[in-house]
Formats: structure tokens, C-alpha cells, sequence
């Protein structure tokens, strides 16, 4: 055992001094910040105004349709068709015609527009047919717009639950979506960054001749022990440096932020504001309710606790398969690849199912794929921030850990049994089926 420990340390303290781990470290939390808050702004500031010209009007859409949002702006315009709109300063032109009491509308562009704006399009040309209809059996248009004005933004839908107890708790869907998503896919890619860099790490000591040195004074499955764990500590390390950054920078928001500005921000979200007021002071509110929600909405300490498990467990569970394919290859990178290949498939399709698992987290695929130990690490994160027990009941929960845990032992024992065959064989191309003979050879 105190080999296996020297070896951990060796690994933990090579990879932990490395410039480029104190690097990463540091800029991940800022990159993946500055991806976010970059992608939301470019993505709002990227907008184009689209001007459409009503060749025809059938005798009521210029009193109803509207096209004040969505960058749609329509026109009533003579003397404007198919072949000269582009010429009129138009992006397209509408061709509405009413057939019994349906509306056919051919839009004529020269390029094809994007999904929201011929979306908005059609919703606007279908509330103006409602309101037309309206009117046809008696109501004013007066009482059209009270009913408009007065429905805006006037719904608000609170998802209460109950426990066991009786007690009801307010949940946030999207908030556990959000917390769903961003730990799978952090498990996802923590995954395959440890994994491979263990599995470079066997390749390189075999190629190199030091596994055979190292292997004179210790067992080979010592050594691949002692690596998986070394590399699982810097893993931890950095993770547990990533959460403590990301605190430290969103605790300093009141810094950031003027005085003045988070003081407007808590008068407006106390407050009714005009829609489409957008300054300093909105963006600050937003901000403080998202942080408001943050902190008093989610029970942090419960998610992070799983979160170290299954990014443990999952990186345990498969860095041991990383470690016995790096045991066997040499110096191809394609034969590197395809060897990969069963192991990442399960990685890649958790992520791919991850999606429908948030939208239905207590589907039957969501409770299995939930406790294979296979696809948990990710599926279980996803669907942890949804409740426990009240979505994850306690049953489940016990089974996805137990199982891990146990896939843990199976593939530790199977890689053990490749690792010491793999990595002091040379000059020859192993497949899985060769690989998994070895598992039966007695010692």
C-alpha cells in the first residue's frame, strides 16, 4: 500500500506543479464566464429589421396586424409585387388572400428569413384573423385592445410541492434545468479530459520504457491504482479551485456594481416598469434575481455533495477502461481511437439523451439510464436538481450510488487483469476480443 501511495503522490504533485494546470485553472472559470455573458450579448445585440410590404389586403389586417416587436415591420404599401419589393426598400412582399375564413398568405423574398421572424409572421396574420373574427360576431375593437393591454404579461405560474410531510416548497423548473444541464455536461467533459489523460499518461511511461522500471519494484496493478487515484486528486483539486473561483466572483457583485445601481435595481424589481425598458439598472435587477434565486432557492450543499460523488464514481468507473487501453497501445494514434471507441459511446450518448431526461426527468429511460452505472454519473446529475425524493425517490438514489460503486470494483478488476498483460507487450496492434480473453487467464 505504500507503494500505491508513492505513487499517487508522484502523480499528484507532477501534475499539480505543471504552469499549465495553474493556468487552466485560473482561466476556465473566466473563459467559460466570458462564453456565457458574451454569448448572451452578442446573441440580443445581433438583431436586423425585416420590412414587409402587404401587397394585398383582404379588408382587415391593416387595423390589426401590428409588427412593433420581433424586428417585423409591415407596410401597407401600392404599387409594390413580387418583382420590384427589393427595389422599394422591402426584405419581402405578402400575398394574403381569405378563403373561407382561412387566410393564404404566399411570402416572396430573395433570401430565405430566419426561423423567429417567418414565425412571428404567422403568429401576427393568426391574431389578426382572431380579432377579425371577433369583431364579425360583435365585439368592439375597443374591448379588443382593453383585453390585449390588460392580459399582457399578467400570468404567473408557481409550481408548488409537496413532501411527505405536507410541507410545500416552490420549485424553479428552468432553474433546475439550467443546474441539470451545467453539471452533466461538466461531468461530460471532466470525463474524457481525466480519462484521456490517463490513459497518455500509461501510453507515454510504456513507449518510454519507464513503466518497466517502475514495474521492477511494484505490481502493475499498483501502478495503475496509484495513477487513477493521483489523477482523480488533481481532477478534485481543480474542480473544488473552480467552485471556490466562481463563489469568489459572484459574491464580489456587490463590488462590481455601482451604489447607485443595485439600489435602482432593488427599487424596479419591487416595481412595475414599461416592457421594453432596458438600461443599467434593469440588467442589475435581473442579475440580483438570479442570484436571489440562486442562493435561497437550491440546496447547494445537497447538489455539490452528489456532484463530488458521481464525478468521482463516473471518472473512477471509467478511468480504469482509459488506463487498460493506454496499457495496450503503442505509438498509433488511430489504433488509439479505435479502441476508445466502445468506451466513450456510452459517455457520448448520456450526453445525447441528457436533453430529453431534463424535459422528462421521471420517464422509465430518465430511472434506468439513471442507475447504469454506465450512463449515471451524467443522467443522475441531471436529474437530482429536479427534488429528492420528490422526483429522485430515496430507492433510486441508493441504487444508482450502489451500482457505481460496484461498477467501480468490476472495471478496476478488468482493467487490472489487461493492464498487466498490455503494458509490457510491444509491436503488436490488441483488440477488444484479445483484451478480454486476458481478463480469464489465470495468474
Amino acid at each position: 500500500m505504500n507503494k500505491v501511495s508513492l505513487i499517487i503522490q508522484r502523480e499528484y504533485i507532477t501534475r499539480v506543479s505543471n504552469k499549465r494546470f495553474l493556468l487552466m485553472t485560473i482561466l476556465m472559470p473566466l473563459i467559460f464566464i466570458v462564453f456565457i455573458v458574451g454569448s448572451a450579448y452578442f446573441g440580443a445585440s445581433i438583431r436586423e429589421e425585416v420590412k414587409i410590404a402587404i401587397a394585398v389586403d383582404p379588408g382587415f389586417l391593416k387595423e390589426n396586424l401590428k409588427g412593433e416587436e420581433g424586428d417585423v415591420v409591415f407596410e401597407f404599401s401600392q404599387g409594390v409585387d413580387s418583382l420590384n419589393f427589393t427595389q422599394k426598400g422591402f426584405d419581402g412582399v405578402l400575398y394574403p388572400t381569405l378563403i373561407d375564413e382561412k387566410l393564404v398568405a404566399n411570402l416572396h423574398s430573395k433570401k430565405q428569413l430566419g426561423f423567429e421572424k417567418t414565425n412571428y409572421i404567422d403568429r401576427q396574420l393568426n391574431k389578426a384573423v382572431e380579432n377579425n373574427l371577433l369583431l364579425e360576431r360583435g365585439i368592439q375593437k375597443s374591448t379588443l385592445d382593453s383585453i390585449a393591454s390588460a392580459s399582457k404579461e399578467n400570468v404567473t405560474v408557481r409550481n408548488l410541492v409537496s413532501d411527505e410531510k405536507g410541507k410545500t416548497k416552490e420549485s424553479n423548473a428552468g432553474l433546475a434545468y439550467g443546474i441539470g444541464f451545467g453539471s452533466g455536461i461538466l461531468i461530460y467533459m471532466t470525463m474524457f479530459i481525466f480519462g484521456s489523460m490517463v490513459m497518455r499518461g500509461v501510453a507515454e511511461e510504456k513507449t518510454n520504457r519507464i513503466a518497466e522500471v517502475i514495474i521492477s519494484s511494484c505490481k502493475p496493478f499498483e501502478l495503475m491504482l496509484g495513477k487513477i487515484v493521483g489523477i482523480a486528486g488533481v481532477g478534485l483539486t481543480q474542480l473544488l479551485l473552480w467552485i471556490a473561483l466562481i463563489t469568489a466572483l459572484s459574491t464580489s457583485l456587490s463590488v462590481i456594481l455601482p451604489v447607485e445601481t443595485i439600489q435602482q435595481a432593488q427599487t424596479i424589481q419591487n416595481s412595475q416598469m414599461p416592457p421594453g425598458t432596458i438600461n443599467n439598472a434593469t440588467m442589475a435587477a435581473k442579475i440580483l434575481e438570479a442570484k436571489t434565486t440562486l442562493t435561497e432557492g437550491v440546496n447547494w450543499l445537497m447538489i455539490i455533495g452528489f456532484f463530488l460523488f458521481y464525478f468521482l464514481g463516473g471518472y473512477l468507473f471509467y478511468a480504469s477502461l482509459f488506463a487498460a487501453v493506454g496499457s495496450v497501445i503503442n505509438e498509433d494514434p488511430q489504433e488509439a481511437q479505435q479502441l476508445m471507441l466502445p468506451i466513450t459511446m456510452p459517455i457520448i450518448f448520456s450526453f445525447v439523451i441528457l436533453n430529453g431526461v431534463l424535459a422528462n426527468p421521471s420517464s422509465n429511460m430518465s430511472v434506468w439510464t439513471s442507475i447504469i452505472p454506465f450512463t449515471s454519473p451524467i443522467i443522475m446529475m441531471g436529474r437530482i436538481p429536479f427534488g429528492v425524493p420528490a422526483t429522485v425517490p430515496y430507492w433510486q438514489l441508493a441504487a444508482s450510488m450502489i451500482s457505481l460503486i460496484g461498477g467501480f470494483i468490476f472495471t478496476t478488476w478488468f482493467a487490472g487483469k489487461i493492464y498487466r498483460t498490455g503494458i509490457l507487450m510491444y509491436g503488436k496492434k490488441v483488440t477488444w476480443k484479445e483484451m478480454i480473453k486476458w481478463t480469464f487467464r489465470k495468474s
